[in-house]
């Protein structure tokens, strides 16, 4: 092996440029002065001040006093005395079959009869719910109403709900309030 022959086994390091462009010297890529060229430099994202003004999603629903129970779709009894002959059977399926109510995402609303027109066809209703007016004007009419079933829940009161005898709850009715008496019995038996 000659002089000439030899070889680095260590590539050249690159010359650090002290200039303005560099990543060393004057602003070291900073730019000028200001905020943005100081140390610590980290501002707020703007995007994180816009997600802060957002309004939270809690409550009941979707927002706080929406219920948790679809709104009702609203007919009237003058609707039913124009769509419907005598002796048809008023129900959320024939309602949308006749055009009178739009399905929601491909499922069938729940649907309200209210008392607003009047109606002489005797009707079979079904299935909807119905205000204390329409009641009145489809049964003086001759018809029927078939009120809702309250909804039934099955649970398993056995351990981790597998064996058990299962116990039967009916959707929960309005609270009664109860009157004072048990304190005014304790105040007796403690005296």
């Amino acid at each position: 092996m000659q002089f000439h022959q030899l070889k680095r086994t260590h590539k050249n390091t690159k010359r650090t440029t002290v200039g303005r462009g560099g990543k060393r010297g004057k602003t070291s890529g900073r730019g000028g002065k200001g905020q943005s060229a100081r140390a610590g430099n980290k501002r707020r994202p703007e995007w994180r001040d816009i997600i802060k003004r957002l309004p939270k999603l809690r409550g009941r629903g979707v927002n706080q006093h929406k219920p948790v129970e679809d709104a009702y779709k609203v007919i009237n009894v003058s609707l039913i005395e124009a769509i419907f002959s005598a002796g048809d059977t008023v129900t959320p399926t024939t309602l949308i079959e006749k055009g009178a109510v739009m399905t929601f995402s491909g499922n069938v609303p729940a649907i309200k009869i209210l008392g607003d027109g009047e109606i002489t066809k005797a009707v079979k209703v079904s299935g909807c719910a119905f205000s204390g007016s329409a009641k009145e004007k489809i049964e003086k009419a001759g018809g029927t109403i078939t009120p809702i079933v309250p909804k039934v829940i099955v649970k398993n009161t056995g351990a981790a709900g597998i064996t058990g005898t299962p116990k039967v709850v009916v959707a929960p009715k309005k609270a009664v309030k109860k009157a004072p008496a048990k304190k005014a019995e304790k105040k007796a038996k403690a005296e």
